[in-house]
């Protein structure tokens, strides 16, 4: 069985990937239990997350913690772009308020800015790179998106980050949906099924 780091520290990414990848002959360790599994692994800090797309962050991800791990790392680079704020927060979703994480601050963020340019239902969309990189340094990569449209009213408590004001067609929120529903229709959804298709074909 093939032993996998999920390089993220975000627990509602590590509740999909963990359920993507059922029913395959690996083993998903999160950052948080890297040292109950390995338990010599050394202090592997963070990268420096400079790319200029979701892409070039995973791979900057996957890299740096397959490397400082020692075990295979897959990495996640994903967030939100919406066209009436120019495709911002893009690549900086998860820090769009100044600190990185706080989902309270950048929906904040998001919902003012789109009420000073009078947006009240804005056309975004949902990004999802990842980059699995193996023991070898060989690396799988797949990416998904999801559109959907930004509304100022918040619904559902389910889901992360911009979910609840994110609204797909049929009305729903991102956070109103179960982690089936979601994985069926949303952008890490679709990156991880093509990721678990290349993977099955290599274990």
């Amino acid at each position: 069985m093939r032993t996998i780091l999920i390089a993220t520290s975000n627990a509602g990414k590590v509740r999909e990937m963990e359920r993507a990848f059922t029913g395959l002959p690996v083993r998903l360790v999160p950052l948080s239990r890297l040292c109950g599994v390995l338990p010599d692994a050394p202090d592997i800090g963070e990268p420096v997350e400079d790319g200029e797309t979701f892409m070039d962050n995973a791979r900057i991800k996957a890299h740096y913690y397959r490397k400082a791990a020692g075990i295979a790392a897959l990495a996640d680079d994903s967030g939100l772009s919406v066209d009436a704020l120019g495709g911002a927060p893009g690549i900086y979703s998860a820090r769009y308020a100044g600190v990185h994480g706080d989902d309270v601050a950048n929906n904040a963020k998001l919902i003012a800015d789109l009420r000073a340019r009078g947006a009240e239902n804005a056309a975004a969309a949902y990004h999802c790179a990842l980059a699995l990189v193996l023991e070898d340094g060989r690396e799988l990569t797949a990416e998904g998106v999801c559109a959907g449209t930004i509304r100022l009213q918040a619904r559902g408590t389910g889901g992360f980050g911009y979910d609840p004001y994110f609204y797909l067609e049929n009305g729903k929120s991102m956070a109103e949906l179960s982690l089936a529903e979601k994985y069926a229709v949303s952008h890490r959804g679709a990156a991880l099924r093509q990721m678990k298709e290349l993977l099955a074909e290599i274990l």
